[in-house]
């Protein structure tokens, strides 16, 4: 893997970790762990939205992956917050 991807993937996963973030308040990690649900969410979104038959473009390839990673994201902090409360 180069360099140029592994900043790709830092630089998804913190749009879709801060995004996520937005949406489903009172979640927030700071920066790495932000990237760090960003990126799982992007390989979470991955999985399960082949699974329930979602599939998208959004014109640029970057901006899909961001999208993807994002709901991925957000399914993982709802997750998260319902084990926190249990």
């Amino acid at each position: 893997m180069s360099t140029e991807s592994i900043i790709i993937w830092l630089i998804v996963g913190g749009v879709a970790g801060f995004l996520a973030g937005l949406v489903v308040k009172g979640f927030g990690f700071g920066l790495v762990g932000n990237i760090v649900v960003g990126i799982v969410g992007a390989f979470l979104a991955g999985w399960l939205l082949p699974q329930t038959g979602i599939a998208f473009t959004l014109g640029s390839p970057l901006v899909t992956s961001i999208a993807y990673a994002t709901i991925g994201a957000v399914v993982l902090l709802l997750v998260i917050g319902v084990v926190r409360r249990a």
